[in-house]
């Protein structure tokens, strides 16, 4: 894909943020639209946000669970920037009017102690930066109409990336059996899914490694102090106007995205 038809794709996806109005798959008018693409259509919309005065707060990374990875036909996660204002505190309320698809996702977030930067980057490596975990609750959304996205669309749209919620006291990981660790999702008060850690390329800590490791090759250094978001335990939950979401993780602790209701 040539420079200026980047530069137009990334416009038409930031337009939809703006609009509230979601635009058609960009692989419907350019199938041959490749993953080197997508991610360049993802880059061109950060480099933007960043003129803007956004700042990088970390990475999120999506595809994760084998369920997700067969319905797109892939083998592999793929991955997203986190920005500043994509955060929100915890129990604190959030404008659902600010997203166009929104849904949850309960994950065990990474805070950075130390850079990391692949090649090469083993668990051992990954271990050892990780400063402490927190839970969490990604916002996912999509700029792309109805959810009818490929691969291609959803790294263009930087993997789908929304919002993200952390829990406010940090657990540091000595001990803890990420692969183990169990999450109760709730809505409005009912059970709405469980999971594991285990659904995370059967540990979020492989998550990071192969972020850091894909990231490296780019020139990225994923720094001291950012959050990494590894992947959802549990499938997508739909959020309407009004829920209240809260996960439970075993050991880690529980996190609250509130959103407002109509007219509030």
């Amino acid at each position: 894909m040539d420079p200026a038809s980047v530069e137009k794709a990334a416009a038409g996806l930031l337009g939809a943020y703006a609009s509230g109005i979601p635009v058609r798959p960009l692989t419907e008018n350019a199938p041959e639209l490749t993953l080197a693409d997508a991610y360049a259509i993802q880059r061109a919309q950060v480099e933007r946000r960043l003129a803007d005065g956004a700042r990088i707060k970390g990475h999120k990374v999506g595809l994760t669970s084998a369920a997700m990875q067969r319905q797109l036909g892939v083998d592999q996660p793929d991955f997203g920037v986190l920005l500043d204002d994509m955060f929100h505190l915890d129990s604190a309320p959030i404008d659902a009017g600010r997203f166009l698809q929104p849904r949850i996702e309960p994950e065990i977030a990474f805070v950075l102690g130390r850079p990391l930067a692949g090649p090469g980057v083993t668990a051992a490596d990954a271990a050892a930066a990780v400063d402490f975990v927190l839970p969490a609750l990604e916002i996912i959304d999509s700029r792309i109409a109805d959810w009818k996205i490929t691969l291609p669309d959803t790294v263009a749209d930087n993997a789908s990336s929304g919002g993200v919620v952390l829990g406010s006291t940090p657990v540091r990981p000595d001990g803890l059996d990420l692969a183990l660790t169990g999450c109760l999702l709730h809505r409005n008060g009912v059970l709405a899914d469980t999971g594991a850690g285990g659904a995370v390329l059967g540990s979020p800590l492989s998550a990071l490694v192969w972020l850091a490791n894909v990231l490296g090759p780019m020139g990225v250094t994923l720094e001291a102090g950012h959050v990494v978001l590894p992947g959802s335990v549990t499938a997508a939950v739909p959020v309407a106007p009004g829920d209240t979401f809260t996960a439970t993780f075993a050991g880690i602790g529980t996190v609250t995205a509130r959103f407002r209701g109509e007219g509030a």
